[in-house]
């Protein structure tokens, strides 16, 4: 009785079997380096991270300016007569009409975020100058109330309001 090549393997198909293994062995070797390269750098992905600020050290009618994804982010502690002022003013009076309460967060309206990027060249505007007690863009004059809405100059728009929300009553968190 003889036993047929069905019945057991011989050397040549184990000789297919592992030279197929080792090309699908190589070809995963091969492809991964592409497809690894296709994820982000860790340096961009943690620009995009969100972002913590302790708001505690910031005394009433100062600001700091810290950033996220690479803007200059303006946090300002205004004070109570800074948001009586900027709340009274006509809505229909501003170039991009907008409320002041649509630009803070409900019950922490004394806390006043933005983007610090002008909006007309993308110049960074400096705090507490200008005619409104808010942004004075030096380049072209632009300049903001202290609701960082944009007033007078060449500036078509209200600076940003990032994407934001506050942690607790003295942290925020950007992003």
């Amino acid at each position: 009785m003889t036993a047929s090549t069905a019945d057991h393997p011989t050397r040549r198909d184990f000789l297919y079997v592992a030279t197929g293994a080792a090309a699908a062995v190589g070809g995963v070797a091969t492809l991964w380096p592409f497809i690894s390269q296709m994820n982000p750098d860790a340096s961009t992905i943690a620009a995009g991270a969100p972002i913590e600020v302790d708001l505690s050290p910031i005394a009433e009618g100062q600001d700091i300016k810290v950033f996220w994804r690479g803007k200059p982010i303006y946090i300002s502690h205004r004070t109570k007569k800074q948001v009586e002022e900027v709340r009274k003013v006509p809505v229909s009076s501003l170039i991009d009409p907008a409320t002041d309460q649509s630009r803070t967060k409900d019950g922490h309206e004394q806390w006043l975020v933005v983007i610090g990027i002008c909006t007309h060249l993308g110049c960074i505007p400096i705090a507490h100058e200008g005619n409104y007690d808010g942004f004075f863009c030096p380049c072209h004059g632009s300049q903001y109330d202290a609701s960082g809405r944009v007033r007078q100059g060449p500036a078509p728009l209200n600076l940003p309001v990032p994407p934001y929300q506050f942690v607790s009553d003295t942290k925020i968190q950007i992003g």
